[in-house]
């Protein structure tokens, strides 16, 4: 295959790839039952002006399945901690003891899982659509290129089997997360 095909096909490759790295990224904040530090991997706190990850302002912990405590590695900071928490409305409700601050992760309740399952499922469909346009832009360079047409039907077929592999990944990669999410 010639040179400029490889590269295409490269490019479409890494793009698949990226959709799929954010749907894990995104998939990981989705809760799924027990208590996991990445619940608060999105909270970002007021840090001296700047907006700061929680995780570079606090060690983030989860003593038991059920609790996440946060321990700011400046006490000042624990009331901004506390209000991003509650800005980031993840539907936690922090307790502030003067040292470290605790949450309790309530037990999710049916209606709740099968509402998390729509997020995962939303996820995935724009981790597909991600996967669909980097099929389209590939398929787009492959004809402006100056090759045959047999050559430009096999590397739109290598494009093809491609996006039929990466969208099957997303397909297990969100089975897998609905029973997590599901299981009691």
């Amino acid at each position: 295959m010639n040179e400029e095909i490889e590269f295409i096909l490269d490019s479409a490759k890494e793009a698949m790839n990226n959709a799929i790295e954010h749907l894990i990224k995104e998939l990981r904040t989705i809760r799924a039952g027990k208590a996991t530090p990445s619940m608060l991997s999105n909270v970002m706190v007021d840090y001296y002006g700047s907006q700061t990850p929680l995780s570079q302002v606090a060690n983030v912990n989860t003593p038991d399945p059920r609790t996440i405590s946060v321990q700011p590695w400046e006490k000042n900071m624990l009331q901004p901690i506390e209000k991003a928490i509650q800005i980031a409305n993840l539907g936690f409700n922090p307790m502030n003891n003067g040292d470290i601050i605790m949450i309790n992760v309530p037990p999710l309740t049916e209606e709740r899982r099968i509402g998390l399952a729509k997020q995962a499922k939303a996820e995935a469909e724009h981790a597909k659509v991600g996967i669909r346009n980097a099929r389209k832009d590939a398929n787009n360079e492959i004809k402006k290129t100056d090759i045959s047409d047999d050559l430009k039907k096999d590397a739109e077929a290598s494009v093809q089997s491609l996006t039929d592999t990466f969208v099957k990944q997303i397909d297990e990669k969100l089975a897998v997360k609905e029973v997590e999410i599901m299981k009691v």
